[in-house]
């Protein structure tokens, strides 16, 4: 299940648009091997909600584009590629049936600025943001340089499948 809601008023948000980010989750936990019932929580806000929300649980007082808040632990270096999901998992890690990922906090207002500065569509770049949360809430990082690439070439793939380019 995802749980999308909108909570600035800069940009109008269709449902097309809304359908559009929930089939591009769906497709990048699929191809991550998650199969199995899960929830996701989609924010979507603008520069300030975002600046705040990154002061407070990160300490960073500026705007950024996606924050993501996974609610499962993972070691070090860990990531689901080719993991069987199923067996994975402790009932504290469910809600019913469901596997709580987490959290997605998405600027929109950022996602419009870097869309026009990186010269693709506004929705390019808010796809590409989502799949790069959900790498996130499924234990990717790009802290280190192998990690990162082994993130941007899984974002790139996952688009590429979707058929959402630059």
């Amino acid at each position: 299940m995802i749980y999308l809601e909108n909570e600035q008023e800069i940009l109008e948000v269709t449902k097309d648009f809304e359908n559009k980010l929930k089939e591009v989750i769906d497709f990048a936990l699929r191809e991550e091997k998650v199969h199995i019932p899960y929830e996701v929580s989609v924010l979507l806000v603008d520069n300030e909600k975002i600046r705040g929300i990154n002061s407070e649980h990160r300490g960073i007082d500026k705007a950024t584009d996606v924050l993501s808040f996974p609610q499962l632990n993972y070691p070090k270096g860990y990531v689901f590629k080719d993991v069987y999901i199923e067996h994975k998992f402790s009932p504290c890690e469910l809600d019913g049936e469901d596997l709580v990922l987490g959290d997605i906090v998405l600027s929109l207002e950022r996602a419009n600025e870097q869309s026009v500065e990186y010269g693709h569509s506004f929705l390019r770049e808010c796809c590409y943001l989502v799949v790069h949360s959900v790498l996130h809430l499924l234990g990717y990082d790009h802290m280190e340089e192998e990690e990162k690439d082994l993130m941007r070439k899984r974002e790139e793939e996952i688009l590429c499948k979707l058929n959402i380019t630059r």
